[in-house]
């Protein structure tokens, strides 16, 4: 492998490992994207889901936005992550809420995805493509494995194209800000791929939220942590509490944001 691959291979797993961490359980809660499932069903129903269909979710994490959507529309649904964990997570919950047949989980990399041509009648990826190294692979792998007249939802972390000095580094990349660009780079990744933009949507209030919401349980997180009520190893409460400062300051100066996209293949 090249010096490259493994740098991308390094950060890709880096992630995977990061949201499957009990610190991310405790700040983030089952949702680890802004809007958390009301936006979820929202972005599902964009996509014109229904018990008929069968669904991909790439870097489905824990399976909450899976069983989510499943529960909801009465779909189907394949999950793919990178974590074993996660897999495996998910794997039990199925089986605990008698989902086993109609949710599945797969280790998979969404530049990679282990499934053939025209495979699915809608794909779902929720803050996660921004930290696909290579964006333009899984975006036309996304359209490989998609039925003719399918749709792919979309919801992700936006940026300005200038630099954002206090939001760089590795915790930038495990917050899934590391690589987030305009909205318009994503749509063009979709387009170029051969999806028909449909629907494109600023939804900052649900970074907003999301964000103060991870203030509020780092303040906690540091009572507790020095009370001896709570271990997280390998959670740096000033850092990231610096960190989601700079991050709610991007937002009040529309530098950083959230938006989702409904893309579709044509018909044959």
């Amino acid at each position: 492998m090249s010096d490259l691959g493994a740098k991308t291979a390094d950060v890709k797993q880096c992630c995977a490992l990061a949201y499957g961490s009990d610190a991310a359980r405790f700040l983030l809660g089952d949702s680890f994207h802004p809007g958390g499932i009301a936006l979820t069903l929202e972005l599902a129903g964009l996509m014109n889901l229904n018990s008929a269909s069968l669904l991909l979710d790439v870097a489905s994490g824990k399976g909450t936005s899976a069983f989510a959507v499943a529960e909801h529309f009465g779909c189907r649904v394949i999950g793919v992550d990178l974590s074993e964990a996660n897999i495996a997570a998910s794997e039990a919950e199925a089986t605990k809420r008698g989902l086993n047949d109609r949710v599945q989980f797969r280790l998979a990399d969404a530049e990679q995805l282990p499934f053939e041509a025209a495979s699915f009648d809608a794909i779902l990826c929720e803050c996660a493509f921004c930290t696909f190294p290579n964006k333009a692979t899984a975006a036309v792998e996304f359209t490989r494995v998609l039925r003719a007249g399918g749709r792919v939802g979309v919801s992700d972390l936006t940026r300005v194209a200038d630099p954002l000095p206090d939001l760089d580094g590795l915790l930038a990349w495990i917050a899934c800000i590391g690589d987030a660009q305009p909205i318009e780079s994503y749509a063009g990744w979709l387009a170029r791929a051969g999806l028909a933009l449909k629907a494109r949507s600023p939804r900052n209030e649900c970074l907003q939220a999301m964000v103060d919401q991870i203030r509020n349980k780092l303040m906690l997180a540091d009572i507790m942590i020095g009370l001896k009520k709570l271990d997280l190893p390998g959670l740096d409460i000033q850092q990231a509490t610096q960190f989601a400062v700079a991050a709610a300051d991007a937002i009040k100066h529309n530098k950083l944001g959230y938006a989702i996209l409904i893309g579709e293949l044509a018909a044959s």
